[in-house]
């Protein structure tokens, strides 16, 4: 027996589709909510392509469970219709504090008084978030990675008010999903992930906005120096742009000029990391299409981006 029933996930983003491909894929109904029907269709187009590179698995069963995936997902802009059944919501809301507490406080109100909520937020603490669900006995963060379908970690982390039945609960869940779930003992800003990943690419890109050196080279000396198939740049386009700006603008004044930066030279040009093909490199449609299949970011040394 499954631990929920139907689950929402809110938000559509690049890693949002990715995880409601792959709770619908592990067998739960799923309703994907996004604010309008532009960004749905976005939405939609990123399901399609997921369901399309789940289908190539060499498992014939697996190839199956990824064409009826989609099925099991209904996407709406209407959010009493998403929050509706859901005994389960996943937040992937864009990285703003304000705007995610927002987004609780339109959706708390449409939920049944049993449904538990889990944040996929990066960089902000639950316990900032808690009472603003209603219901902070019922809350926590569940932080998933991108390419989810190869790095598939979810990083669990509760507040102290978070009802510990449902932090063994969200456990169980997570590997029902296929996930290895990293179990935090207390909140830490970015977890484990972020908290070994944010100042690394926080450092390429201070050498860069110094001045000291451009970001092809920051990364050939990373991948020279370390032996690691990428550097942080090449990161950068794959967790996508728009997600580093919105890092980027909650940091000390060198983020900030570097979000700057960001929104004139690649987001306002619609260059949004491997997502859209371009972002600090160019990626030709079939390299991207190499990368994405992998799931692993050496493709994009062993067909280097221009």
């Amino acid at each position: 027996m499954q631990t929920f029933a139907h689950v929402m996930v809110a938000g559509l983003g690049v890693l949002g589709s990715q995880i409601a491909f792959q709770v619908a894929y592990s067998g739960f109904e799923v309703s994907g909510y996004d604010v309008d029907a532009n960004a749905l269709e976005a939405g939609l187009h990123r399901l399609a392509q997921l369901r399309d590179r789940y289908s190539r698995r060499s498992d014939p069963a697996d190839r199956k469970r990824a064409e009826h995936a989609l099925e099991r997902i209904e996407l709406t802009s209407d959010l009493a219709t998403a929050a509706r059944d859901a005994d389960l919501v996943i937040e992937a809301v864009p990285e703003n504090l304000e705007l995610k507490r927002d987004f609780y406080h339109k959706l708390a109100p449409l939920l049944s008084s049993t449904a538990a909520i889990v944040t996929n937020t990066s960089t902000l603490l639950p316990s900032d978030l808690a009472e603003s669900t209603g219901r902070p006995d019922k809350f926590l963060a569940l932080h998933f990675a991108n390419h989810i379908w190869v790095h598939n970690t979810a990083e669990v982390m509760a507040t102290t008010e978070t009802d510990p039945d449902l932090y063994r609960k969200i456990v169980t869940f997570a590997q029902e999903i296929g996930m290895v779930p990293i179990e935090l003992k207390k909140e830490q800003p970015g977890y484990l992930l972020n908290s070994l990943l944010v100042p690394w690419l926080q450092a390429a890109s201070s050498l860069f906005m110094q001045g000291i050196a451009d970001p092809e080279m920051i990364d050939l000396t990373w991948r020279k120096a370390t032996g690691a198939p990428t550097g942080p740049f090449q990161v950068f386009d794959v967790i996508g742009i728009r997600t580093a700006y919105a890092v980027s603008t909650a940091g000390d004044s060198t983020q900030q000029e570097f979000a700057n930066y960001l929104k004139t030279n690649l987001l306002d040009q619609g260059k949004l990391g491997i997502e859209s093909g371009e972002g600090f490199y160019h990626y030709p449609h079939q390299q991207v299409r190499k990368i994405n299949d992998a799931g692993a970011l050496e493709d994009a040394n062993d067909h280097a981006p221009s």
